[in-house]
């Protein structure tokens, strides 16, 4: 999350959003193109929206969809998430979340519930999505449902970063539930963003306060999306491989990497990952701060030292 001496935040893609300029002056003129964009990828991306482009195209699995140039490029890009990750950040996985009970927006979901009944699916779904850029149409195996959740608010904060600073002139920082995005000329010394556990509650857990001049920082964490079905307590982060939530090895891990979505798949896929997560990280390059659940902090790839 950024530091808590900035602007109110808004309500936004069930989740509260952020924007800062180094011009204060164009404060107003960021928050309308930052607005713009979550508008559109909410209208395009939600899974939770009776009318969102998302649902029709999971509506028609079996068949080619030509879907706007929005909703193109957010599949495309979880294709790619799933790609990079040998499939730990899976698109696919829209149903699972349902069965597990996330089957509404998280503010609305039920704490408690009756035990589960899990259906067995296949592993690697997201390797039969069709896409053809030439149409821009989409193509979902049958009996698969796309849930974006893990890549679309990240993409959202790069593409509202940058057409705050585009429609500014000046340097941009957006923060969508602790995704952020950064763009344009940053103020002297980098913007000020503050690592914790949960942006609603900056204070919680160990934090740390890092500096950052471009791309992007996300946080993934098992601790606040979370609710139980039966006796089973259950997060928002699933493994493919098995269809539950991950098991807890991080409650939380940070990324920072050239774009606010490339440091989400990475922290996503970090809390798969489990303790494989550090060796992956350096072989991507990329810098991260994982939290074990006592609270222990591990620094990876660069990540200053606690």
């Amino acid at each position: 999350m950024i530091r808590s001496d900035l602007p109110p935040a808004f309500a936004a893609l069930g989740t509260t959003a952020l924007v800062r300029t180094v011009d204060p002056a164009s404060a107003a003129t960021a928050r309308a193109a930052v607005e713009a964009e979550i508008a559109e990828i909410n209208r395009t991306c939600s899974r939770f929206r009776p009318d969102a482009e998302l649902l029709a195209l999971n509506a028609a699995a079996g068949r080619p969809v030509v879907v706007s140039p929005t909703l193109f490029t957010a599949v495309e890009e979880a294709i790619r998430a799933a790609r990079i990750t040998d499939g730990r950040v899976d698109p696919t996985i829209g149903s699972r979340l349902s069965e597990l009970g996330y089957d509404r927006d998280f503010a609305s979901l039920p704490p408690e519930g009756p035990p589960l009944v899990i259906c067995v699916r296949r592993f690697g779904d997201w390797a039969r999505v069709g896409l053809d850029p030439l149409t821009r149409s989409v193509e979902l195996p049958v009996g698969v449902a796309l849930d974006l959740g893990a890549t679309a608010k990240a993409l959202c904060a790069d593409r509202a970063a940058d057409a705050a600073a585009a429609a500014t002139g000046t340097g941009v920082l957006v923060s969508l539930g602790g995704d952020i995005a950064v763009a344009g000329e940053p103020p002297v010394g980098g913007w000020v963003v503050r690592v914790c556990d949960d942006h609603r509650a900056p204070d919680a857990g160990p934090v740390e306060d890092v500096s950052i001049e471009s791309g992007g920082l996300a946080t993934s964490s098992t601790t606040v999306r979370h609710w139980s079905r039966g006796d089973e307590d259950l997060h928002h982060v699933v493994d493919p491989a098995t269809g539950r939530p991950a098991a807890v090895v991080w409650r939380t891990a940070t990324v920072a990497a050239a774009t606010c979505l490339d440091a989400n798949i990475a922290s996503t896929a970090s809390l798969i990952l489990g303790r494989n997560a550090p060796s992956w990280l350096i072989e991507q390059g990329l810098a991260a701060r994982l939290v074990r659940p006592d609270g222990t902090i591990v620094a990876v790839g660069g990540w200053p030292e606690p």
